[in-house]
This record gives C-alpha cells, structure tokens and sequence, in this order.
C-alpha cells in the first residue's frame, strides 16, 4: 500500500479523540499529497493510495468515514472499483474526484453508487464541505437495520434478534457482529476486529476477543462466526 501523506497508525489527534478518516485513491503523487494536506488543514485525517487494489486493502485495515476516489486508476478503472464497493454492500460514502466533467461521466459515477461527483480544478474549502455534508448522510443511513440469513442487527439500538427472536448481546459482543457484517463477507484479521472493537483500551486481556467470539456463538450458534486460520473471522451467514 503506498501511503502518500499520513500512516494507518496515525489516524488519531493529539488528544486521543478520531479526526475524520478520509481515504484518498489518486494515482497522482503529487496531487494526493497537496490534497492531504488541505484536508489535515480542515481537521481531517488523510491516507492516500495510487491503485485500486491498495485501495480494497485499505478500506478493510481500517474505518474510514468517506472516500475520495480518483476515476483514472493504473490498474483499474475507478468506476469498476466504485461498483465492486457497492455490490459488496459496504456503505463507505464516496466522493469522486475527477477531471472527466461529460454528463455522461457525471450519470455513471452517480448511477455507480457515488455520494458526490466533484470536478478538478476544486476549492478544498467546498470539498471539505461537501465531505462533512456525506458524512452526516452516510450517519443518518448507518441507522438502518442490518439483515444477514436469519440474523437481523439494529444499529441503532444496539438489538439483536436470530429468527426473529431477541437475543441479549453485551455491547462488546453488538460491536464484534456489527464489524463482521461491515465486512460484507470478507475475512478480518484478528488483530484487526481487536483494534476495531475494543481501540486502544490496554485494559483487556489477550484473549478478550476470543472469549467475547465464544460467547456470540454460545447464544446464536456456532455458524454464527467462522473462523479460518490465517485468514481470521467472517460471518456466517451472507447479506
């Protein structure tokens, strides 16, 4: 993963509170860098790649609060990569950022799952703007139940029910099912969900996760997470 600007392991202020996360995909060095930087200079935290693949990698090592995504990738078109990230059902809002200013572009980001198509040249003041505008968005959509086999997770009341019958989760247990199901049936490394879920809290023991996972089964049944060495933790049933 080429990182132009900032690390994954910086995404945090001095304060220890989360700046918003953008991920910025821009083939250009150059132009990435100098939109890193006016990003940070609106309280934003900026991780930049130049390939469509090192963004897929990205987007599942960390939470991101939108994309910004450049159309004219090395390795794949934009466009491509912004339907593979809709039909995987991951509500990543995401902005593009492109020189292609036909309509027939304009229609096609848009119709491709895009949150807001915005042309260069740009002022970074309205592309901040139009960023925090996304995000409170994505915010109000994040409600919205989540529906897996016969798994139905409510954000935002923290409810779970398995065949239509409430099941009691601890608020930990909630987090490590939200995280799976966020990851629309891609493996997440356990180190990972371990960041994901429980931060930078050094108060809980190594196998904390692994006793939260035992528990989530206990009470849903053991398909409800499936494990694979090497590979890490999955959902077991599919959106």
């Amino acid at each position: 993963m080429s990182i132009c600007a900032f690390d994954l392991n910086s995404m945090q202020n001095s304060n220890g509170k989360s700046d918003m996360q953008v991920l910025v995909v821009e083939d250009d060095e150059l132009i990435a860098s100098g939109l890193a930087a006016g990003l940070q200079a609106h309280g934003m935290v900026a991780v930049c790649v130049t390939t469509a693949v090192s963004a897929e990698q990205a987007i599942y090592a960390a939470d991101f609060d939108v994309m910004v995504l450049d159309l004219g990738l090395p390795d794949q078109d934009g466009l491509t990569l912004l339907k593979e990230t809709r039909s995987r059902k991951l509500s990543l809002p995401v902005i593009v950022l492109t020189a292609r200013d036909a309509i027939e572009y304009r229609i096609a980001g848009l119709q491709s799952g895009a949150d807001d198509y915005v042309l260069k040249p740009f002022d970074l003041g309205e592309l901040a703007a139009r960023i925090h505008a996304v995000v409170r968005r994505s915010k109000g959509r994040a409600t919205q139940e989540i529906t897996a086999g016969p798994l139905r997770l409510d954000p935002q009341y923290g409810q779970v029910w398995l065949n239509e019958k409430l099941i009691a989760l601890s608020r930990r247990e909630f987090d490590i099912l939200i995280h799976l199901a966020n990851a629309a049936g891609h493996w997440l490394a356990p180190s990972t969900l371990r960041d994901r879920v429980f931060g930078e809290d050094i108060q809980i023991s190594s196998n904390a996760l692994n006793v939260h996972i035992h528990n989530i089964r206990r009470k849903l049944g053991a398909e409800a997470i499936e494990t694979s060495r090497g590979l890490g933790f999955r959902l077991g049933w599919r959106l």
